[in-house]
């Protein structure tokens, strides 16, 4: 069953993606190829996803046109990782097992890329097909989630500046709640919301969020050492080579992994009001825990 869920949240969302963005052959060109080689480098799609589901868990189907703000979601979280692939940030040549787009179009082009991607979005969310208060709840949401304060930008940031220190575990904590599991958390707050879900329930779906958010990125640095990087899709051992910090390199990896246990935990006591409706969201939490790639 989740397999299938998988299958048809990616198709979905693909499919809102071709449509949303502009073809690769809209002037100016470059500019909508390097946009589209990252979208359609083959990625999972599980913010969308997240989203499509937690919209199904509070209105008991999948709302029209809610793939749309999957499809925005998953813009923002490849516009990041454009800018994360860069020279002055990550500087990585690999991402979903193709090479990153500014080494394709060259770094001015990747740039000028990532940026379009979250212009792209945030037409796309103006023009949801939910009610004008749930656009903006939606909207504001998503903007923190993806700002400076407890946001994606913010946790880059402390995570740049914490390479040239060891960081202890409250700042490890704060670059991964903000640089990854913020917009994880907003891709299921907003899906709540736009299956018009009550206050508790979103509150509920935000709790559910955060922890799995940060499990994901735990899980993440586990792979990271113990995966290759055909496995990956992107190149192992970086975070390692350059003194990221990471949960393994401080707590080691079975704490690390106890850690991802306890957040699973937590996510699923997070639902426990949802009863059934909860099942799938579940099923994809303990799929991202217990991922390998």
């Amino acid at each position: 069953m989740l397999t299938q869920t998988l299958e048809d949240g990616r198709k979905l969302t693909d499919a809102a993606l071709e449509r949303l963005l502009p073809a690769a052959g809209v002037r100016p060109v470059s500019i909508h190829q390097a946009m589209r080689h990252s979208v359609f480098a083959g990625g999972k799609r599980i913010r969308p996803i997240l989203c499509l589901e937690a919209g199904r868990s509070v209105a008991g189907t999948l709302q029209e046109g809610i793939e749309e703000l999957g499809a925005a979601l998953e813009m923002l979280h490849t516009y990041s990782l454009i800018h994360d692939d860069l020279p002055a940030l990550d500087n990585d040549d690999l991402r979903r097992g193709r090479p990153t787009c500014h080494k394709v179009y060259g770094e001015a082009i990747a740039i000028l890329a990532g940026d379009a991607l979250q212009t792209q979005a945030y037409e796309v969310l103006s023009q949801l097909r939910c009610s004008a208060e749930a656009r903006v709840k939606i909207i504001e949401e998503i903007a923190r989630g993806t700002g400076t304060v407890n946001g994606m930008i913010g946790g880059q940031v402390v995570d740049l500046e914490a390479e040239r220190s060891k960081p202890n575990a409250e700042t490890l904590e704060y670059i991964h709640r903000s640089k990854t599991a913020a917009l994880i958390a907003a891709s299921v707050v907003t899906g709540g919301i736009y299956g018009n879900g009550s206050a508790e329930a979103v509150e509920n779906l935000r709790r559910f969020g955060q922890a799995i958010g940060l499990a994901f990125q735990i899980v993440d640095d586990i792979l990271d050492v113990t995966q290759t990087s055909e496995q990956l899709g992107k190149t192992a051992g970086k975070d390692i080579a350059s003194e990221k910090a990471t949960y393994p390199a401080l707590f080691g990896l079975d704490e690390s992994r106890k850690k991802a246990r306890g957040l699973l935990d937590d996510a699923y006591n997070s639902l426990q009001s949802f009863g059934f409706r909860a099942e799938t969201l579940n099923a994809l939490a303990c799929f991202l825990i217990e991922r390998e790639s």
